[in-house]
């Protein structure tokens, strides 16, 4: 954690935070969010900051809540795929022990 409160500026407003985050990364998320608050057109932030910051901050809730779906979704395939390969690996283990079980006796795989 910071020792004291850290100044980020944002939208041209400097604001004085204290957060877990070293100063470094405050001011790296600080320049991310300016830089997507810029992006907003000025006709669509009427003469409200607050109203660009809230465009922002849902922006960036959409993108998380869909990474999250999507790294759940390729957790939910690995596992599958995991699974097909073990079944697969379980199989075949099978059908050599069934084999060796199946060579007359007295002869060994490496006779084969």
């Amino acid at each position: 954690m910071s020792p004291g409160p850290v100044a980020i500026r944002i939208g041209g407003q400097t604001y004085r935070v204290r957060a877990q985050a070293s100063e470094q990364e405050l001011h790296r998320l600080a320049a991310s969010v300016d830089a997507r608050l810029r992006q907003i057109p000025a006709s669509s932030l009427g003469a409200s900051s607050q109203q660009g910051l809230l465009l922002v901050a849902i922006s960036l809730v959409h993108e998380l809540d869909n990474e999250r779906s999507a790294r759940k979704k390729f957790q939910r395939d690995t596992a599958e795929l995991l699974q097909l390969l073990l079944d697969h690996v379980d199989r075949t283990l099978a059908n050599a022990d069934a084999a060796i079980a199946a060579m007359p006796q007295g002869k060994s795989t490496s006779d084969c």
